[in-house]
């Protein structure tokens, strides 16, 4: 048997296509030869588990072998190998049966995983990186005959009688000069272990050496010697396709020590398997996270039948999940070629809200089963929920009921219990509950001071999110307003109908702030003369709330840069009711009321940590020649 044919292509040829389209991305071909290959062993599985095939299974298993001298790589198998006749259906016509559409079609794709992947032509990206393919086959079907089949990357193939003697596939790879890099032991192992760590079945990947128990020495002790085994690249049982009643903690923890080996163990997991109305199976993992915005995304890998896919899976998890580490696998997902681009069809969508539904479910339960150890852990998890309640509506519903809120004396409240606890001190005269918080404790003491000394509650909201979550707070909390401790004295956080009566006249008043604006000299520095309890400091620094927040989500790239562009303006508050201020106007040395007003405006710009540079120096000149 000898026969020569074309491959039935009406137009150019598709070979310099696919190695134009794909060369970024040429290392796939052995993902897609092993999957193959792997298919083929499972096909002979499943049929004598059906008892069509009644011969010897053997240790079925894959192999990828390479020889740099010959410039070669062979992935053999030992599965269901192809007739003649299957070679000519299956790698000569199926293959291209889509051939003149993807030729119609390909100039206008985007890229090359989008043309690949649409016409089934995952055998042909062996042509990335070879000259030549040869196939050696045998079928599992009594009285077979084995069969050849060479490729030159041209629609030139032949076909004929084979050597292979047992059941299988061996399929041949003469690699290109360009794709020198893939003959190394090194490269060939990294893309194994990227792409079929968990394929189903055993991948061999050349020997490797391992210490053995082989004896005792005169001291009773063992001894070890060297011995050469198969090294096999996979587990082919992962954790994720089991159940979760076979698995114990330490199963998980070292899962996730193979997946992420320099990683922190997670805080807790969540084990998903479903199969209707789609199949998804994975376990997810939540990380300790960072307080510093240091999204660790890209951490979750998709897989379709435990071959690895891609680690860009923002089209099946929501935005805020990418923070999760883990492992999904879903045979339901609309896969190309290069299967790393995913199309938002309705599969996705449930799979989708099905995850977000099981984060959600799994916070609740571990919130309601033992709060003092969620409350523990929220310093890890607060960050993950709140930006999950800020992307996602879906999310906010369900998260309201477990989101906690932390004050300066470090006890947590959910959003209903916050509010019993500061409703009745904390409403302003209009009926709008003003929640109190500082986003930096130390640097604003004195401020939390004076709002405690008033029986205000102050809460940290110290995160990275927590600007996003405050305007999130303030448009879904009925009647109520956020303010931070600094935005004003405490005595006008919240207005109320009893503020002090002032000691100054209005004469007095316009004294006072024409000493002030003279002292400071400032125009970012606006002065204001308010009636404050005589125990409150004589100068307070403020800026507005709004603005403020405004300049803080610039700063983060919160599309507010108009705001940030803009100078900062501040408030300076004089207590007109302070004793310091009531000596000011009593001194009839221009000078010493100078002094004064500065020293004291130089306290203010202390406390709040803007007093720098030659401003410091000089305050600290002064504050000498004052003792």
């Amino acid at each position: 048997m000898q026969e020569k044919g074309s491959i039935s292509i009406h137009t150019e040829n598709i070979f310099p296509i696919i190695k134009k389209f794909l060369y970024s991305d040429n290392e796939i071909f052995l993902r897609e030869l092993v999957s193959n290959a792997v298919d083929a062993t499972q096909k002979i599985k499943r049929l004598a588990s059906l008892g069509q095939y009644t011969g010897e299974l053997g240790d079925l298993r894959v192999e990828v072998a390479f020889d740099a001298d010959k410039k070669t790589i062979t992935i053999s198998d030992n599965g269901i190998g192809m007739t003649a006749e299957e070679i000519k259906k299956y790698i000569n016509q199926i293959a291209f049966s889509g051939a003149t559409e993807f030729m119609e079609k390909f100039k206008e794709a985007k890229d090359a995983n989008e043309i690949i992947g649409r016409f089934g032509l995952g055998f042909y990206s062996a042509f990335m990186v070879a000259d030549k393919v040869e196939i050696q086959t045998l079928s599992y079907q009594e009285g077979a005959e084995p069969a050849f089949w060479v490729c030159d990357g041209s629609t030139e193939f032949e076909i004929g009688e084979g050597i292979l003697e047992e059941r299988g596939t061996e399929i041949t790879l003469y690699i290109n000069d360009e794709s020198a890099e893939f003959l190394s032991q090194y490269k060939l192992q990294e893309i194994l272990d990227k792409y079929c760590k968990f394929l189903p079945v055993p991948i061999k990947f050349g020997i490797k050496t391992e210490s053995v128990e082989d004896g005792v020495d005169e001291e009773g002790k063992p001894k070890y010697t060297s011995v050469e085994v198969d090294n096999i690249i996979n587990t082919t049982n992962p954790i994720w396709t089991k159940a979760p009643s076979e698995l114990k903690d330490e199963d998980y923890l070292d899962f996730y020590k193979q997946l992420y080996p320099f990683s922190e163990d997670p805080l807790f997991w969540i084990h998903l398997n479903v199969d209707y109305p789609f199949n998804l199976t994975g376990v997810l993992y939540f990380p300790k996270l960072k307080n510093d915005f240091e999204f660790q995304k890209n951490k979750i890998k998709l897989f379709s039948r435990q071959v690895f896919i891609t680690d860009e899976v923002k089209d099946i998890v929501p935005e805020f999940l990418m923070l999760l580490h883990g492992v999904i696998d879903s045979p339901d997902i609309p896969l190309n070629v290069s299967r790393s681009f995913l199309q938002a069809d309705s599969n996705v969508k449930k799979i989708n809200s099905y995850i977000t539904k099981k984060v959600a479910d799994k916070l609740a339960d571990l919130f309601k089963a033992d709060r003092k150890a969620y409350e523990e852990k929220w310093t890890d998890i607060g960050l993950f929920v709140k930006y999950g309640m800020v992307s996602e509506d879906k999310f906010y519903d369900k998260a309201k009921d477990f989101v906690l809120v932390t004050n300066t004396e470090k006890q947590n409240f959910t959003l209903p219990e916050y509010k019993d606890k500061v409703e009745a001190n904390q409403t302003d005269k209009d009926g709008q509950l003003v929640y109190i918080y500082t986003n930096d404790p130390a640097k604003q003491d004195s401020f939390i001071q004076s709002a405690n000394k008033k029986g205000y509650d102050v809460l940290v909201m110290n995160s990275p999110i927590d600007n996003h979550f405050i305007s999130q707070l303030e448009q879904k909390l009925e009647k109520t307003s956020l303010k931070r401790v600094d935005a004003d004295v405490a005595d006008k956080l919240i207005k109320k109908d009893d503020a002090p009566e002032t000691v100054l006249t209005e004469e007095q008043s316009t004294q006072v702030k024409d000493i002030f604006n003279k002292a400071i000299n400032k125009p970012a520095y606006n002065v204001q003369i308010e009636s404050l309890s005589p125990d409150e400091l004589p100068v307070t620094i403020t800026m507005d709330e709004f603005m403020r927040r405004m300049k803080d989500m610039a700063a983060m790239g919160g599309g507010m840069s108009f705001y940030g562009n803009m100078p900062d303006n501040y408030k300076v508050i004089v207590n007109g009711n302070h004793k310091l201020v009531s000596r000011i106007l009593q001194e009839e040395d221009e000078t010493v009321q100078a002094q004064l007003s500065k020293q004291a405006f130089d306290l203010a710009l202390l406390s709040q940590g803007l007093l720098t540079g030659a401003d410091l120096t000089e305050f600290v000149k002064r504050s000498v020649s004052l003792i």
